[in-house]
């Protein structure tokens, strides 16, 4: 008897931004996901497509949950072919259904990836062509299957993208702004600033509202992935949709009530405020929200708040910017350490610049990259006077 393909035993591989393994981690052990193994740029674990479910809807610091369909060695193109190819590819697509796929190489005689893209696109249309000519189309935007395709030292590894579209889309957002963090590394910066959830959460250069939709989130135990109008393995063949509906709503049932949660946030730019406003509400967060137009230099930050100040720094990547953005962070630090005695801080800023500039007693810096910019993660709690 065939087992189910809900229950079936996969392996599968989550993907995270560099640097965020160690969190990512964590989160999958929370999760209680089984025979976690923390490689380079994600962790891997063990389980059945339910699993992967919950992955895909908890996991806040997730890229994208891939599932491994096959793994061969490979070093010419026939011999890439008919790996391909030996995968049982019904389980996932109907000949009339739509794929994409995604190849790297590395160190192998097979490297010209676009090429070995086309070669695994062939070797499944071949096995799902009928006899009355309906084969799979190519859909780049929104492939019923997306299929992973990875090259190194000439063993192939292909895998099955469960998630669809990057989970950073998390389907809160309404207002971008300018050039706001990702959501899920704005997830790890509060992670990683270790907020107990209860202390007031304040971040005086909120932008967009990100990192304070992200720690909301967290507090109230909400599933980022409940936002999501999709994922990728709901267009796959075998999806067992009753199943997936019970999954989402045992999700919703965990949120937990926040009464006391406070959220502060601050910009200078009146578009920004109305902006971040409107993500919170999008977020079910704005009952616990104060947002003021304003310099975050500025802030009123309370003696013996015990806040957490969390905040993704400006950063003048220009160079006619730096020396503003230095004078910036040096204000800043000097008000924090007048001010803030009790208080932790996660403050986000370029690499070898902001500890130094911050110059708070009781901190260090973490190593992390916003995209492709180098970044330090300044945290810990500052000396009470």
């Amino acid at each position: 008897m065939k087992e189910p393909a809900q229950t079936r035993r996969e392996r599968f591989f989550v993907t995270c931004a560099p640097g965020l393994e160690s969190v990512l981690h964590a989160e999958m052990k929370a999760l209680e996901l089984s025979k976690i193994e923390r490689q380079v740029g994600g962790v891997y674990f063990e389980g059945g497509l339910r699993d992967a479910w919950r992955a895909n809807l908890w996991l806040r610091t997730a890229v994208r949950v891939l599932m491994r369909l096959a793994r061969f060695e490979a070093t010419t193109s026939d011999e890439f072919y008919e790996g391909v190819k030996r995968i049982e590819w019904a389980r996932f697509l109907r000949p009339s259904g739509s794929l994409a796929v995604d190849a790297h190489s590395s160190e192998s005689e097979l490297d010209h990836t676009l090429f070995l893209a086309q070669r695994a696109k062939d070797a499944i249309v071949d096995v799902l062509r009928t006899s009355g000519g309906v084969r799979p189309a190519v859909d780049k935007e929104e492939p019923d299957l997306g299929v992973y395709v990875h090259v190194f030292r000439n063993r192939v590894t292909v895998l099955a993208d469960t998630s669809g579209d990057s989970l950073h889309k998390r389907g809160w957002r309404k207002y971008q702004g300018r050039a706001p963090l990702s959501e899920t590394l704005a997830a790890a910066v509060v992670l990683l600033s270790e907020w107990d959830q209860r202390a007031p959460l304040v971040d005086p250069f909120c932008g967009s509202a990100t990192l304070l939709v992200e720690a909301g989130l967290l507090a109230r135990n909400v599933a980022p992935g409940l936002f999501r109008s999709s994922f990728g393995f709901e267009r796959w063949l075998e999806h067992d949709a009753a199943g997936w509906s019970k999954a989402r709503e045992a999700a919703r049932k965990q949120e937990r009530a926040t009464p006391k949660l406070m959220l502060r946030g601050r910009d200078w730019d009146p578009a920004s405020i109305a902006g971040a406003l409107e993500n919170l509400r999008s977020a079910g967060l704005e009952a616990h929200v104060e947002l003021q137009v304003g310099a975050g230099t500025d802030f009123e930050f309370k003696r013996g708040w015990n806040a957490w100040v969390v905040s993704n720094l400006p950063y003048g990547e220009r160079v006619a910017d730096q020396p503003a953005a230095h004078k910036l962070q040096r204000t800043l630090g000097e008000r924090l350490r007048a001010q803030c005695g009790g208080y932790h801080v996660g403050l986000l800023g370029l690499r070898g610049e902001t500890e130094r500039n911050l110059a708070l007693p009781g901190t260090r810096a973490l190593p992390l990259l916003n995209g492709g910019l180098e970044c330090e993660l300044v945290v810990g709690e500052l000396p009470r006077p």
